[in-house]
This record gives C-alpha cells, structure tokens and sequence, in this order.
C-alpha cells in the first residue's frame, strides 16, 4: 500500500505565504491528530553549522512550534552534538550556535534542548536486534519525548548521497558514541598529489589523528574514528573514503539507528522536507555551496521512507542549475548519483523498507 506524500511547490501570493503553506502540510499529514495537551514533542531540526547558510529558517520552524502549542503540546527544538570538532560538539557550543543561527525563543518559539547532554553522554540504549546493531544509542531528550516533529534540510550528502528524514533522524539523534559506531567502517586516504598541506583538516580531526608533514597531511589510521569530516572539509577534494567493509552498511546503520529513536513512538512521529537549497554536501559543513538545482517545494508525511523517496524523485525531475557541481550535466537523471558518484543512495532506502519503517510507494497529494 503506498503512503501519502503532501506537497507544496514554491508559489506564493497575498494571503498565502510559503509560511502559510507549512501550516497546511501540517493539518493536511495529520500532524494535530498525534499530538495531545501537555505532551511533550521533540522538533528535531539541524541548528546549522557556524558558517553554514543554507539550514531551514527559524521562521517556517516557528509555524511549527505554534501549531503544535495550539494543541497543547509543549514543543521543545532539539539536536545531538557531533562526532567531529565543530561548533556543535558539546552543549555548551550548540546552543551558543543555535543562538547565532536565529533559533533563539523570541524568533522560534521554543526552547533549545541538546538531546544528548552537555557532552554527549546523555543516552538510552534500545534494543533493535537488526543486522548491525543489537542495540543503538539514542539521545535521551529524543527518546523521552511523547511525540516527535522531524524538520530536515533536504539536500546531498557525501558520505549517503542524499540527507532527509531518515539520516536527520538516524544520525542525527545517535549520541556522539552512537554516531562513531555508524561511522566505525568508513576511513579516509589523502591523495598526495592534491593535497596542499593547508591544515584544514587537522582543524577539524576530533581526535588528533591527522599531522601535516612536509606540507602533506598523514592520517594514523590506528587512531582515527572514521568520522569522515576531514573528508567534506577538505578545500581541494584530496581526501576519500577507504572503506573497510561494504560502503552500504554506512546507510544501514543510520537506518538502524532510525528504528531505534522511533520504536517508542509509534504512531507519533510526523515528518516535513524543506526541498530548498539543495545544496551537494550536509549542513555539518561550515560553509554552504551553490545548490545543483533550483528550490522545488516543501514536502510532508508519517511516512519518512515514501517521503525521502518522492524528495528524490522531485529534485530529479529538475534541471542542473549553472555554476553548480551539476554545471555541464544537463542530462543526468540521478542528481544525487552526479556529484556523489561512488554512493548508491537507495540502499538506505531499501533497508528502511525491509525492515518496516515505511514504503517507497506513495501518492503525491499536492496543495
């Protein structure tokens, strides 16, 4: 049985703002009807990076958190801290950014809760007994929660080729430990003869596991935890991914980790994409870069698999916008695919399918 998808397209007129339209996805998914006074709703969202433009604004967020205290909910706007060293690591850091990226009270209407603790050790664990995981490792302000609001950025990602409501939820809400363990199979190589010896990566390596020597960085694989930011942050693209099993079971265990924030909340989870800025890379980065196609529209569901499915779809029916990493492809279906071309994206997708999160089939209900 295919799962509704309702979707709203950029258009705006007097009297029906883009502001307007998340509201109207928000009655017409059924949101209100999982949502009971005095509960309180976890409003997953992503606070950005320091330097990153390009995450959903506090105001449509705002809409949000109205809509669910008008049922008497008790909203509250939550993330985990990162693997990598950034402006998001510990608590203290995340909500000095929430703060510098416009996710104060005063503009988004509720209150920030990092949900995995002032160092990330704040976690439940929940067992899942899956192909990766027995148990995963789930912030605890997101398992506490009686319902749940995912707001995700929908865009690329260079490690799962795209990001929506399953990575936002999976690793998103993972503990920093929880995030090491999804990432355990993935470790960089530098490519010599592009590297620079710039030091940007040694910047960002959250256990020292990077030195530069003779103006080329060395990566001690013994030490390194496989986050992969030193691969996104590198300006000149000189570090891959050398993984040590198959690269699928990256997205396997985001998926994973998904069924584990959920399992608690069934029937009480909602889902809503931002298909705007697609940008190729994830929010983590401390920058944003040109999106590969133009902004399609806003999208919602219970269901997040037939979700990011018809997010994909609807950014592949796009044109390659100029002065992107898709300049010059005019023709190519997969956007993801092109400028992510050694990840198949769908694995994620399968996975959550198989193991029950959703369906790929859906109906486009469009508003």
């Amino acid at each position: 049985m295919a799962s509704d998808v309702f979707f709203t397209d950029m258009r705006a007129k007097q009297g029906l703002s883009l502001l307007d339209k998340v509201e109207k996805l928000f009655e017409r998914a059924g949101f209100d009807k999982f949502i009971k006074p005095k509960e309180l709703v976890a409003v997953k969202v992503h606070f950005g990076e320091k330097g990153n433009t390009t995450y959903v604004r506090p105001q449509f967020i705002r809409r949000i958190v109205d809509k669910i205290s008008a049922l008497g909910g008790k909203p509250f706007l939550t993330d985990a801290n990162t693997l990598y060293v950034g402006s998001r690591a510990n608590a203290v850091d995340h909500l000095k950014t929430a703060a510098e990226n416009g996710f104060g009270f005063s503009a988004a209407g509720a209150p920030v809760v990092i949900a995995d603790g002032i160092n990330g050790k704040d976690y439940v664990k929940v067992e899942v007994n899956l192909n990766n995981f027995k148990s995963v490792k789930v912030a605890s302000a997101a398992y506490h929660a009686n319902a749940m609001l995912v707001v995700s950025h929908f865009k690329g990602h260079e490690v799962s080729g795209f990001g929506g409501a399953i990575k936002n939820v999976g690793m998103g809400l993972g503990s920093r430990s929880g995030k090491q363990q999804m990432h355990s199979d993935l470790r960089p190589q530098v490519t010599a003869d592009k590297c620079i010896g710039c030091a940007t990566c040694y910047s960002w390596c959250p256990v020292g596991s990077i030195k530069i020597t003779k103006k080329k960085a060395i990566i001690d694989e013994k030490k390194c935890i496989g986050c992969g930011e030193c691969t996104v942050t590198c300006p000149e693209h000189a570090i891959g991914i050398n993984w040590l099993s198959d690269p699928d079971t990256f997205q396997e265990k985001i998926v994973e980790y998904m069924a584990g924030v959920i399992k608690n909340k069934k029937d009480k989870m909602g889902y809503i994409s931002f298909i705007m800025n697609v940008t190729p890379d994830c929010d983590c980065c401390s920058w944003s870069d040109a999106p590969i196609v133009g902004d399609v529209g806003i999208a919602a569901s219970t269901d997040p698999v037939a979700l990011d499915q018809a997010c994909v779809d609807l950014v592949n029916k796009q044109q390659p916008l100029l002065n992107s990493r898709l300049d010059g492809y005019v023709t190519v279906e997969d956007k993801f695919g092109g400028v992510h071309p050694m990840v198949d994206w769908s694995v994620q997708l399968r996975y959550a399918e198989e193991i029950g999160l959703g369906t790929r089939k859906y109906n486009l209900i469009r508003i």
